[in-house]
């Protein structure tokens, strides 16, 4: 197991590195296998690496699922694996290399890599790890219109705000449930645990005690940050432990919600013209994450994602599908995609898809941890929280019963004695 920190990323927002170009594809006749989420980001970088090499390929597969953080690190350990790349984010690039199913990109950097600006390059110990190309957090989503209607002047900034908006709404008579967040307990509850680490975080709360595994959740930042989720779920639709992104952006672009908070990638499809209507898509606006319980930081994680290559594939199909997927980073594709992302690359034109991400990141919201251990205490908390927000336990209990799964899961993995 490592314990190491990221260099990170310097800044996710106005950070415009050039991108490679589509000159060279690498070894031709090797197999490209790219596994990949399911979003219209993700979609236009593996299909312009199509595009662009598919033709000296002998298979050029993508798998785009909103399964892949579930799948890949079994995908991954057969060799060879399933894939020769998964395209993923702070969080999963962690989960494959505590299995080692990643491999360092310093040499495909150095022959393929030279119009990527260094500042896009996750380094970990001196390993290129990934290479990002944009970046993403949930923020708020506010409909104007209802706002004005019901009385409640200008953005919500709070959290705090948020709920009494919701409440101005409801008590209005226009929407018995105002609110739509990412509360899904399905898929082992990651989407539900989201919510408690960015309410934590911006609470000001640390998941470790310093310098160790030891868990640091059950403490009054703790309690706090559940207390804020159960009445921000009293405002949301009664199924919301069943929604995920697709629900949210579904029930806001069909006009059944006016605060919402979603991830940024979510902003481009909303406020296109398809899907909804001129009243949804001309009274929404994206903000930044709100701040809660007095704190001075968007209550959000900052996320990026970017290109990794698995470390049981041959060199030859690591360098061709390296050096494909790299060739798809251009300004090119950046315009012709431009609203789909905050990209990080050469080219990019923010627009008003992008403001809510790039508020959040310009108030100072922490990105998401890139320490080893938090694969586990997100899993307990996805497993462990959704009885208290249905009322069958006590926060206390809520947040005793995440320490107790945690514990035993990091001594199976060797994070604790």
């Amino acid at each position: 197991m490592f314990l190491r920190k990221l260099a990170t990323v310097t800044t996710f927002v106005g950070l415009m590195g050039s991108a490679a170009y589509a000159a060279n594809c690498g070894p031709e006749g090797q197999s490209i296998r790219i596994l990949a989420s399911d979003f219209p980001a993700i979609h236009a970088v593996a299909g312009t690496a199509e595009e662009n090499c598919a033709g000296g390929a002998s298979e050029f597969s993508t798998n785009h699922t909103t399964e892949a953080r579930q799948i890949m690190n079994a995908a991954l350990t057969p060799n060879p694996s399933e894939y020769t790349s998964v395209i993923l984010a702070n969080s999963t690039l962690t989960q494959l290399m505590n299995d080692g199913l990643v491999r360092p990109l310093n040499d495909l950097v150095e022959k393929h890599g030279e119009n990527i600006s260094p500042n896009l390059l996750i380094t970990i110990d001196g390993n290129v790890m990934a290479v990002a190309f944009m970046a993403n957090s949930q923020h708020l989503f506010s409909r104007t219109d209802i706002l004005e209607q019901a009385g409640f002047e200008g953005i919500p900034a709070t959290y705090e705000e948020v709920l009494e908006a919701a409440e101005m709404i409801r008590a209005a008579g226009i929407m018995e449930h105002p609110i739509v967040m990412n509360l899904s307990a399905g898929d082992g509850g990651w989407n539900l645990a989201e919510v408690f680490n960015m309410i934590y975080l911006g609470h000001g709360g640390e998941f470790f005690e310093p310098g160790t595994a030891e868990p640091a959740i059950n403490n009054e930042k703790g309690l706090a940050t559940l207390e804020v989720m159960k009445a921000l779920a009293g405002y949301a639709h009664p199924d919301h432990l069943t929604h995920a992104s697709n629900e949210t952006q579904g029930l806001w672009e069909a006009g059944q919600a006016a605060l919402g908070v979603m991830w940024g990638s979510r902003g481009a499809p909303i406020l296109d013209d398809e899907g909804s209507s001129e009243e949804v898509t001309s009274n929404t606006v994206l903000s930044a994450a709100p701040t809660v319980g007095g704190g001075s930081i968007p209550a959000a994680t900052l996320w990026w994602d970017g290109i990794s290559i698995a470390s049981n594939v041959s060199d030859e199909e690591a360098e061709a599908t390296f050096a494909a997927l790299v060739s798809a980073l251009t300004p090119e594709m950046v315009a012709a995609n431009n609203d789909d992302a905050v990209w990080l690359l050469n080219g990019y034109q923010p627009g008003p898809a992008a403001a809510g991400v790039s508020a959040t990141a310009q108030g100072g919201a922490k990105p998401y941890p890139m320490i080893p251990q938090i694969g586990i205490l997100h899993a307990a908390l996805g497993k462990e929280l959704s009885d208290f927000l249905k009322g069958d336990e006590s926060a206390e209990q809520a947040l005793a019963d995440v320490e107790a799964s945690y514990r035993t899961s990091a001594k199976e993995a060797g994070f604790l004695q």
